[in-house]
């Protein structure tokens, strides 16, 4: 019996060795430093690829890119960059103009939670600049540039807030109802140009977002744990629900006629809202 000499390949998953014939050597991680985006930033580096870094976080950026660089062999760039500013896509957009991508993962956004009428307007406009109208210029620049070379993959970070109304948290839910629509609508558009689209809806995360928004997470995913799912779908369906728990919420649901689903997450959301004023913090780095 001959003996298979071992090689890095041999311990990839199969998802993971798609990964780059697919997409191609680079992949461009939006809200990189902290969260979903950090952990998918990981699995693309196991999986050879090398990567765009972008977020606000600079010294987190940097102790990331010199881990992965070194465990790795990959190379890493960084843009530090706040998707809140209108000129922050065409920053992007410059940075990564010499390079082979031809994967996006639009990780970048924050929610709030809490009474709609004791927010504060500034960061609910500033929320709605980093959680649709960035997501829409980086889905339009880099859906372009993909169907031009024949090839790519967008991942779109939706949520299952966004499947229907959800009180206390009315206008994030609000943003992800648009970032799923509009990834289930690019799945459609883009697969004959050879660009896969992926709308990605996790259920309650454990991240910065719950603690510092005054939210009680009884069960939630964690960060580890959703991104493998997220990105063994890509290429393979329009959505994805990751983990156990995201099924779960959503499916329950699923039967019930939508203004009922509207006033369960009401229910839900109110009671892991500590309290009324509307508090706001970021749930992946913007």
């Amino acid at each position: 019996m001959t003996r298979i000499p071992w090689t890095k390949d041999r311990l990839l998953e199969g998802w993971q060795k798609r990964l780059y014939p697919r997409y191609g050597s680079w992949a461009v991680v939006t809200g990189a430093s902290s969260g979903i985006g950090r952990e998918i930033g990981y699995r693309l580096a196991e999986a050879g690829l090398n990567l765009v870094l972008v977020g606000r976080q600079r010294t987190l950026l940097e102790q990331m890119s010199t881990e992965l660089a070194n465990r790795h062999s990959i190379q890493v760039r960084l843009v530090e960059l706040d998707l809140s500013l209108e000129s922050s896509v065409k920053t992007l957009e410059a940075a990564t103009r010499d390079l082979d991508v031809g994967l996006l993962i639009g990780a970048a956004g924050f929610g709030t939670s809490g009474s709609f009428l004791n927010a504060q307007l500034e960061p609910e406009i500033e929320m709605l600049n980093v959680n649709c109208r960035a997501l829409l210029e980086l889905s339009w620049y880099f859906g372009r540039r993909f169907a031009e070379q024949g090839r790519g993959g967008i991942v779109l970070m939706s949520s299952i807030v966004g499947f229907q109304g959800t009180p206390f948290a009315a206008h994030y839910a609000a943003t992800k109802a648009y970032v799923q629509a509009l990834g289930e609508a690019l799945s459609v558009e883009l697969a004959p140009l050879g660009v896969d689209v992926l709308a990605a809806a996790p259920g309650p995360t454990d991240s910065n977002f719950a603690i510092r928004a005054g939210m009680k997470l009884g069960v939630a995913l964690k960060p580890q744990d959703i991104a493998q799912p997220i990105l063994a779908a890509l290429g393979r369906r329009s959505t994805v629900l990751p983990g156990f728990l995201s099924k779960l919420l959503t499916y329950s649901l699923m039967p019930l006629p939508r203004w009922v689903r509207v006033r369960i997450m009401g229910g839900v959301m109110a009671g892991m809202t500590q309290h009324q004023r509307r508090t706001s913090d970021f749930a992946e780095d913007k």
